[in-house]
C-alpha cells in the first residue's frame, strides 16, 4: 500500500485530507485554536491519546507549516504549540464541517 504521502494529491481536498489525516489531529488542531498550549495542556484537552502519538502527530503537523513549536529557555526548559497562519486557515476552513456534523450526525439512542 501506497503512503498519502509518497504520491502527490489529487485535488485540493485530498491535499488537505492528507494534512489532517490521522485520528487525533483535528483534535488538536481544536485544542490549539485559540491560545497556544503545552504539551501536557494539548495532553488533558485531548483525551485518550498517548504521550507517543500525541508527540508523533505533533510533529507531521509541524512539518505540514500547521503547528508551531517554540522552545523557551529557562529551568524547566518549556516547549509551547501554536496555530501557523496556515493552521489558522485550515481551522477556518474546517469550521463548516463542524457545522455540518452537530446538524446532521447520527444520534445515538
Amino acid at each position: 500500500m501506497v503512503s498519502v504521502r509518497a504520491r502527490p494529491p489529487y485535488c485540493g481536498l485530498d491535499a488537505a485530507m492528507e494534512v489532517v489525516s490521522g485520528k487525533w489531529k483535528v483534535l488538536i488542531l481544536w485544542a490549539l485554536r485559540h491560545q497556544a498550549r503545552r504539551f501536557g495542556e494539548l495532553r488533558r484537552q485531548v483525551p485518550g491519546v498517548s504521550e507517543k502519538v500525541l508527540a508523533q502527530q505533533l510533529r507531521e503537523l509541524e512539518a505540514d507549516g500547521i503547528v508551531r513549536r517554540e522552545s523557551f529557555d529557562g529551568v524547566p526548559l518549556r516547549v509551547e504549540y501554536s496555530l501557523t497562519e496556515q493552521g489558522l486557515a485550515l481551522d477556518e476552513a474546517l469550521k463548516p464541517l463542524g457545522d455540518w456534523g452537530r446538524e446532521f450526525r447520527p444520534r445515538r439512542v
